[in-house]
């Protein structure tokens, strides 16, 4: 019942926003922007068997007002075996979101004690790509930045199963869910946190659970365009079976022009069931 009505929820303020945005398009300012990345991550996830995944995200931004926006995000994956799943990982993007790019073992996630996947087994061992799940966002800034108060925006989530489950391009199952992002900047130092929960739907391939997740960093402005990060990211197990992730990233930042904008990372996972490592690069553009 908790679940049925949470959906409820989180479809209905979805749906209300999508009719509203066109009477609402604001005057000044970009409207509109999109961001095409390529995110590379490695490991063996605690499974014995070595995967390398590629995720490459195009995420379409509206801000219908200077507090209102929402985001699509389309992503093509590939990944070298199908022994894990690309559809809940460690993102970008917080709660994505906050974790469409885990890369949560299949095979062996209890310590080499059997399958968490009830997949066919002819279906491991080749390289799979395709079109990923994808997932529709709606935040707002509850409260603007101030000279002492930080900026607070939460929104809401879901998730879509448009990746195939059985290439383990997706999990075959709706997420929703919702985070609340915190941003502050004083001087040239920068700060962020996020904390959120996804509901994870049913699937017939993993034992999907219920997570919760905590991504924070900080950084400081070496020039107006140069703007270098560092990030933490973990979540509860969103796999049964699978252990705390924990990863750890350095973001670069450069603003290219005032419309353009290029960002880079190195990631280090440091539990089982996250990657070794991985990095990544986006270029933006705001319309």
């Amino acid at each position: 019942m908790f679940r049925m009505c949470t959906s409820g929820v989180i479809w209905g303020v979805l749906l209300v926003a999508g009719t509203l945005l066109p009477g609402m398009a604001r005057a000044d300012g970009p409207a509109l922007s999109a961001t095409l990345g390529f995110e590379f991550a490695s490991g063996d996830y605690g499974s014995g068997v070595h995967t390398s995944s590629v995720y490459l995200p195009l995420t379409v931004g509206v801000a219908a007002t200077d507090r209102l926006g929402f985001s699509v995000e389309i992503p093509y994956v590939y990944q070298s075996n199908s022994a894990v799943n690309t559809g809940v990982i460690l993102g970008s993007g917080g709660q994505r979101a906050g974790m469409q790019k885990e890369v949560a073992a299949m095979n062996g996630g209890h310590g080499g004690s059997g399958s968490m996947s009830t997949a066919p087994s002819g279906s491991y061992g080749g390289s799979a790509s395709g079109l990923g799940d994808i997932t529709a966002k709606a935040g707002y800034v509850l409260v603007p930045e101030g000279e002492f108060m930080p900026r607070i925006r939460p929104y809401l989530f879901v998730k879509f199963p448009t990746g195939d489950e059985n290439k383990a391009l997706g999990t075959g199952a709706f997420d929703e869910g919702g985070a609340v992002e915190i941003f502050k900047q004083l001087g040239n130092w920068y700060t962020f946190a996020e904390a959120g929960y996804t509901l994870q739907g049913r699937s017939s391939v993993l034992p999907l659970k219920d997570y919760c997740s905590v991504n924070a960093g900080a950084g400081y402005a070496v020039t107006e365009a140069l703007l270098p990060m560092l990030v933490v990211k973990t979540s509860s197990a969103p796999i049964e079976g699978a252990s705390q992730l924990v990863e750890t990233r350095i973001k670069l930042k450069y603003l290219v022009t005032g419309k353009t904008s290029l960002e880079g990372y190195l990631a280090k996972g440091w539990t089982r069931s996250s990657a070794d490592f991985g990095s990544g690069i986006a270029v933006s553009y705001d319309f």
